[in-house]
């Protein structure tokens, strides 16, 4: 049998901050071109999640396999785990160990890219510029790490116009052409958001992590935001991995839905499931254990 084309597999993932144990063996797999939802009470260690994906954190404890290009066989992901190394190729792509790599090599290797509660745009950089710097690594590259692109170096000069050419597409998909040159803080802040979202993007990730990017909207921004997460899953094949606390985004927009709760998975399934489970409905009303063990008497009926 074939093995599911998974992109993301975390598998027992621990996070403790002294005597604090904010993330408690977690295990959940993300599937390629999926939106996969991570929600939960606040305080239920969420964020400490993303960190430790994205290299903000090392854990504790756990693996974290990033399987770009088709799914990982287990015989790959147990030679790699005990080489001691942070990637390998393999016959399907490449592979790698989130939890041995730093961030910066999370994001240019592994192709995983992130967004903030709060919103992190530079300002007072055009609105344009903002999607250009997202693609430093290139241009870096086009430079030979050098003065290349000061004195117009052909390799440099083709790369810088294909990032301008990236950023004014996804300009274009956002509507926001006509603000190329205004001041990104300037924007409206369900266009900043998706200015965020369209700069991750420009890095070109196979995983998205995005992390409550409809905090904030109003319900007009918030369709749109809806509307611009499933056009990049659909369009672009990439895989989304989503905090929110709008349930009405998390029930509309994603193929799964993982359920924390004080570090601990306490569900994992599709949206109509997770809505239904008892244990979840406790968690987010906050009330004792016998609670939900009477609500599942009663469904069981």
């Amino acid at each position: 049998m074939a093995p599911r084309d998974v992109v993301l597999e975390v598998e027992h993932l621990s996070m403790r901050f002294g005597g604090l144990v904010a993330v408690n063996d977690l295990s959940f797999s993300a599937a390629r071109g999926d939106i996969t939802a991570l929600i939960g009470p606040n305080g239920a260690g969420k964020t400490t999640v993303f960190n430790c994906i994205t290299g903000f954190y090392k854990p504790t404890s756990g693996r974290i396999t990033m399987s770009l290009g088709g799914p990982a066989e287990p015989n790959d992901v147990a030679a790699l785990t005990a080489s001691g190394n942070r990637a390998m190729r393999t016959a399907r792509g490449q592979l790698f160990l989130l939890e041995r790599m730093p961030d910066y090599e999370i994001t240019a290797r592994a192709k995983v890219a992130r967004t903030f509660q709060n919103i992190r745009l530079f300002p007072g950089m055009t609105v344009l510029e903002n999607l250009i710097v997202a693609q430093h690594n290139a241009l870096m590259i086009a430079s030979g790490y050098t003065v290349k692109g000061l004195f117009g170096f052909g390799s440099y000069q083709r790369a810088e116009a294909d990032a301008v050419a990236l950023a004014r597409s996804w300009l274009d998909r956002l509507g926001l052409t006509a603000r190329a040159d205004d001041a990104a803080g300037a924007l409206a802040y369900g266009d900043q958001r998706r200015l965020e979202i369209a700069r991750a993007m420009c890095t070109g990730p196979e995983l998205l992590c995005l992390d409550e990017p409809a905090a904030g909207l109003n319900p007009r921004e918030s369709s749109e935001l809806k509307d611009f997460i499933r056009s990049i899953a659909r369009d672009h094949g990439t895989s989304v991995l989503l905090i929110e606390h709008d349930m009405s985004v998390v029930m509309e927009i994603s193929d799964k839905v993982v359920v924390l709760e004080y570090g601990i998975k306490i569900a994992d399934g599709s949206p109509e499931a997770v809505r239904n489970d008892p244990k979840v409905i406790a968690a987010y009303l906050g009330v004792e254990d016998d609670a939900v063990a009477e609500a599942e008497a009663e469904i069981a009926q």
